[in-house]
């Protein structure tokens, strides 16, 4: 019956065209101004359903443009049908506020229609921006044409009205579509199976292979009705607005214009030439029709990019996300079982003074699992199996490559290596494009973190450690104004590397400032108060709003969020942002993967420093006596670490991160001091940074 269905809709809709209901494209006229631009938001399409079998007038259509992969993440894990369409017309993400499914049915009025209780999403729901498309196009006097309920929600003004409405493209005419400059049409057909209960299935796929297939039928008998009649000068956006089930997905975007076809298609707003945003729409939508783009737009117009656009590269795109989702959870599971092991094994050994040889290797073992979660990416895994034993692999070589040299025989050596191979690693990542961070385990992901480039709040976790605790042995070897010059010299270009335009986390920078200050201090002999610490603060937010204010100068498209956050306080939206966030940190308190992590840290660290031969065999003093100079980084750290879980929207990650790396290397730096003859400090740190750092 289906079937039957199926192949019904394409008859009708071929026997509509033949009978001149729908009568083949029109010619564009001679006036420049008359170009026009065509969404269809085919919501749940991805790139694995685009055959040429199955949806030969999809098929056509991508195979003619740029194309490219659409994050469509707006507020929650997943993103419904009517959230999509809210997006487009708010060009920011936007929720309805709760749970959902398809947009709401419009009420037909005249040729027009209006949304029902439309103002509760601005007036309730919080959504100040919804209509602003819809606002756009009527202030500028472009008429617009709407075609299904999707379509309405996307091009409604801040009323909920509606210009030009048509249910269905049976009712679409030439002549209207060619007094329209903007049409959108909203193609559910795909989705509309998964919607029994109203809103998104709980499961990954409900459908099977079969029913899919027809959902998709029909889906591409419609698109192909309408593309069968647009005017010849439209730009044609192809986007799968929304996902199908409980798990995200990269979707389809696809841009028909005049040389686009075979090229990919990114934006400046992800800083990827495959890769785009659901607020791009709205930003692209405005300048093809030469309408002003409003500031509250967080978008930006997509870009064509270089040749060598497939489908098989995008199809892998979303598979190498959906590998990432699968093993994060795992893996920072791993991670916060082993690190409380590796605590609990230690105090059992440690206290009876055996076992050190075996606890120091597995401290720097342990200390090498982040940074190969990123070097994994230098290796072309394309499988699971592959990403487990290249993260497996690169911890290996920096483990062997902290005991290979001779700095092995230094207590410091470990450290310093897989410290530095850290640093390292991020920095030069965000030299190039931080190709490393995306798709990965620490890092974020496509499907849902697209709108990320440059430095996550993870990877500042881990640069902001490695940074100052590499510095340190540089203090350690040349103390005096050597070792401060170190310390604030290069503390100061990963912080500046992280917050300026090659990268873009916003407390990163605030977190930063104090742990940089705070090492320099106690290296210098200086005491901290808690006075000194809340001026390092305010110093951090006047450094990042100064990056935030020259990134605002810049044109809409060059900015960062950092830019475009001056924007929302100038707006008024600051404050849903900064609740937004604090939010989310809160909920990463409770997180049974992070907070295992900074509990066992934080305990041991805090008994081996109170009870040293009871809880490390003096491994902790021992360090510290070693090296005055990584005590005054530890509790650089610590303070960096601390105040970038409260002013991160990551929250726990940020320290938990700063501890695994940070601790073991401690232990493992003490164990060294103990096993070697105590040998002085190089060039002797003033008894006054002794005193300081107690």
């Amino acid at each position: 019956m289906r079937r039957a269905l199926v192949v019904l809709a394409v008859l009708v809709g071929q026997a509509l065209i033949g009978q001149g209901l729908f009568t083949g494209p029109a010619q564009a006229t001679k006036d420049a101004s008359a170009g026009r631009v065509a969404l269809i938001g085919v919501s749940g399409l991805h790139w694995n359903d685009i055959t040429q079998a199955d949806s030969p007038n999809l098929w056509d259509l991508t195979r003619s443009s740029a194309i490219g992969s659409l994050s469509i993440r707006t507020v929650g894990g997943v993103t419904c049908p009517y959230d999509g369409w809210l997006t487009v017309s708010a060009g920011t993400r936007s929720a309805a506020g709760y749970s959902c499914g398809a947009p709401p049915v419009p009420e037909q009025q005249g040729a027009g229609a209006v949304i029902p209780d439309y103002r509760y999403l601005i007036d309730v729901a919080g959504q100040r921006n919804a209509g602003t498309l819809g606002e756009s196009l009527k202030a500028a006097g472009q008429c617009s044409i709407a075609i299904g309920p999707g379509a309405a929600l996307g091009l409604a003004d801040r009323q909920g009205a509606v210009q030009q409405y048509r249910s269905s493209p049976l009712q679409v005419r030439t002549p209207d579509l060619e007094r329209c400059r903007m049409i959108a049409m909203d193609v559910d057909d795909l989705v509309r199976p998964y919607l029994t209960s109203g809103k998104l299935p709980k499961v990954p796929d409900q459908l099977s292979a079969a029913e899919r297939r027809d959902a998709l039928r029909m889906a591409d008998a419609k698109a192909g009705a309408l593309l069968s009649i647009l005017p010849a000068d439209t730009t044609v956006l192809l986007a799968g607005l929304s996902d199908h089930g409980s798990v995200p997905h990269l979707r389809v975007a696809a841009l028909r214009e005049p040389g686009a076809q075979g090229h990919l298609l990114g934006a400046a707003s992800t800083r990827r030439e495959d890769i785009s945003i659901l607020p791009d729409l709205t930003s692209t939508i405005l300048t093809k029709l030469e309408v002003p783009v409003p500031s509250t737009v967080v978008g930006v117009p997509l870009q064509v990019g270089g040749p060598g656009a497939t489908f098989e590269r995008l199809q892998r795109a979303d598979a190498t996300a959906q590998a990432i989702r699968s093993v994060k959870g795992i893996y920072f599971t791993v991670v916060a079982v082993l690190q409380v092991l590796f605590y609990l094994v230690a105090f059992l050994l440690l206290r009876r003074r055996k076992g050190l040889a075996p606890v120091r290797f597995a401290a720097v073992a342990l200390a090498a699992l982040p940074v190969s979660s990123y070097l994994v990416n230098l290796l072309p895994w394309s499988s699971l199996p592959q990403l487990v034993a290249g993260v497996l692999g690169w911890a290996t070589v920096v483990t062997a490559v902290a005991f290979a040299g001779p700095w092995r025989r230094r207590p410091l050596g470990p450290l310093a290596v897989v410290a530095g191979i850290t640093a390292l690693t991020l920095a030069g990542d965000l030299l190039t494009g931080t190709t490393l961070q995306l798709n990965s385990i620490m890092g974020y992901s496509a499907d849902v973190g697209a709108r990320y480039y440059g430095l996550g709040n993870i990877p500042f976790a881990l640069l902001a450690t490695g940074t100052l605790l590499a510095t340190t042995v540089i203090a350690h070897r040349w103390p005096g104004k050597v070792g401060l010059a170190a310390i604030v010299g290069l503390g100061t270009f990963a912080m500046v590397l992280g917050g300026s335009g090659m990268g873009s986390d916003f407390g990163g920078v605030i977190a930063f400032v104090p742990g940089i200050a705070v090492t320099a201090l106690l290296l210098a002999g200086r005491r901290v108060s808690l006075v000194k610490l809340g001026a390092f603060l305010v110093a951090g937010g006047l450094i990042v709003m100064s990056f935030a204010w020259l990134n605002y100068l810049k044109p809409a498209d060059e900015q960062t969020h950092l830019g475009r956050f001056v924007g929302q306080v100038l707006s008024g939206e600051a404050f849903d942002v900064i609740l937004r966030k604090l939010q989310a940190m809160l909920a990463t308190l409770l997180s049974p993967n992070l907070m295992p992590i900074v509990i066992a840290a934080a305990a041991f660290l805090v008994y081996a420093i109170l009870r040293p031969e009871q809880a490390s065999a003096g491994v902790v003093p021992a360090a510290f006596e070693h090296s005055p100079a990584l005590r005054a980084g530890l509790i650089g750290t610590l303070v960096s670490g601390v105040v970038g879980m409260l002013v991160n929207d990551s929250g726990a990650a940020v320290l938990s991160m700063a501890l695994a790396l940070a601790v073991p290397l401690l232990l493992a730096t003490g164990i060294g001091a103990l096993r070697r003859d105590r040998e002085p400090v190089a060039g002797r740190v003033s008894s006054d940074l002794a005193i300081a750092t107690k």
